[in-house]
């Protein structure tokens, strides 16, 4: 009951006039700049991030709540129409939305995209509103040797699951968390790694290194690959779903929301696993196994509301205790700390009213979208067209205006481009930024929270393994470094042993 009263507390600040106006602009542009060839929703809410910054924190964050959604809404878009998606929750909306397009049901395939993150969205945001401030209240027991083993956690399964594999995880990790030791260490005051410049003393901010390493690194990239006109499928018709398209769907939109939720809301979660789930689901109990692979709708249904679901429950842990599980997430982050807001068990007490107005805009942005995308959807395809050289010379434009506002010095748009540069060879190597982003926003939690443990104990290192939270937090730990490689030797040596034994 209290929940419901500070969301309608939260609902009556998000619909004023110029509340509503931020979410209407923060949903265009998300939208718009999501929809874009090869830009997913980090790279649109990394590139947008500057602009918030001028803007009083309710207004800013709902803004960037409706860049968020719309980030989403506009990669799907992509992913059907150009079968280019913005990253790999995505790939399963391209594989059947794609084929759909081909064979001239588009509108359909833009319709059941658009209908089922709305239906996700909605319901997964219902699951923050009512889940958030528990996990939160169970969190306020946590002290600094709990969240010790909580960063760790954080940063062994975001090695292991945005990176193609450990080493290649911790590489990036490793470099997040170098940049984040620069500038003047809080309990010694001495400079560490600032080279005797006295600009980097203060440290280097977190949007440089987001914007640098999402914008500018992809954009690079594409520059070195070299850019060109995709060809995009044709929208006939209106986006609107037959009475046989909706009975194949809602069962599929309802059962990618379950799936989407809970896993994103793990602390170890993301979109990327409840999105495959979801398309296995649907392929063993769809009538039409036939289709899959050439166009089957709840393939596009299924895995388009898990991600939507997935990006509702990605909050859960933002919020209530500050872990962010995906790149989008750690771009959020940024976000509220820009405003001197720390994610975490504090933030529903000491900045409830915020925080409720933010999950309001939240449905408020959702319903804007299904009003954009249904009816817009010729629009938003037209955009496709656009040439990719058009499209990342703006990208750098914008990703240095932005720093350069929100900074205001040389050397910001110096350490920007070397950064950029970073980013480039991160994607040549195959290591991924996002764990270097993660790294640097938790890496000097979890040294502060280390030394309180440390100070605590008078130097006892036993006390981070004081109590079942902090044993059960290692444990996972433990399980994430030694499980995967076991069971992959395992797997080898069943398939070296399989052919021994069927010649017997």
């Amino acid at each position: 009951m209290e929940q419901l009263q500070s969301l309608l507390q939260g609902f009556g600040d998000a619909l004023t006039p110029a509340n509503l106006v931020w979410a209407f602009i923060g949903v265009t542009i998300g939208t718009a700049v999501g929809v874009l060839p090869g830009i997913g929703p980090a790279l649109t809410v990394a590139m947008l991030l500057p602009t918030t910054f001028r803007l009083e924190p309710a207004s800013a964050l709902i803004m960037f709540a409706g860049i968020y959604y719309g980030g989403m809404y506009g990669g799907s878009t992509t992913s059907i129409l150009l079968n280019t998606p913005g990253e790999t929750a995505s790939m399963m909306s391209a594989l059947e939305g794609n084929k759909m397009a081909r064979s001239g049901r588009a509108a359909a395939a833009l319709a059941t995209a658009a209908i089922g993150s709305f239906v996700a969205g909605t319901i997964g945001t219902l699951g923050l509103t009512f889940v958030a401030p528990f996990v939160a209240d169970f969190a306020l027991n946590f002290g600094p040797p709990e969240y010790v083993a909580l960063m760790a956690v954080a940063f062994v399964t975001v090695a292991a699951l945005l990176g193609p594999n450990l080493v290649k995880g911790f590489a990036s990790l490793a470099i997040g968390l170098t940049v984040g030791l620069v500038g003047i260490d809080a309990q010694t005051g001495q400079p560490r790694l600032s080279f005797g410049v006295p600009a980097m003393l203060d440290g280097i901010e977190v949007v440089i290194l987001v914007v640098a390493l999402f914008a500018l690194g992809e954009t690079f990239g594409h520059l070195l690959a070299g850019t060109g006109r995709a060809t995009v499928e044709p929208v006939r018709g209106r986006a609107v779903l037959s009475r046989a398209d909706l009975r194949r769907s809602w069962p599929a939109w309802l059962r990618g929301t379950a799936l989407g939720f809970p896993i994103g809301s793990l602390p170890a979660g993301g979109a990327d696993v409840p999105t495959f789930l979801s398309y296995s689901v649907e392929r063993r109990l769809s009538k039409h196994k036939d289709e899959f692979g050439k166009g089957a709708i709840e393939g596009l249904a299924g895995p388009e509301a898990a991600n939507n679901a997935a990006a509702a429950g990605v909050l859960v842990p933002l919020l209530t205790i500050g872990l962010p599980t995906s790149a989008t997430a750690a771009v959020i982050l940024t976000a509220f700390q820009s405003y001197g807001l720390q994610p975490g068990p504090q933030l529903f007490s000491e900045s409830g009213p915020l925080v409720w107005t933010l999950l309001a805009s939240l449905y408020i942005g959702n319903l804007m979208l299904l009003v954009l995308n249904l009816p817009l959807v010729k629009m938003w395809a037209r955009m496709l067209t656009i040439p990719a050289y058009s499209i990342y010379a703006g990208v750098l434009v914008f990703a240095t205006l932005g720093t350069f506002a929100a900074g205001g010095t040389t050397t910001d748009l110096l350490l920007l481009y070397l950064l950029g540069l970073l980013g480039l060879l991160m994607r040549l190597a195959d290591v991924p930024v996002a764990p270097a982003v993660i790294a640097m926003i938790l890496g000097p939690l979890a040294e502060q929270q280390l030394r309180r443990a440390l100070s605590i104990s008078e130097g006892d290192p036993s006390i981070l393994l004081s109590g079942p939270i902090n044993i059960v937090l290692w444990s996972v730990v433990v399980l994430a470094l030694f499980l995967p490689p076991t069971l992959a030797v395992l797997r080898r040596r069943r398939r070296s042993a399989a052919p021994a034994g069927a010649g017997r």
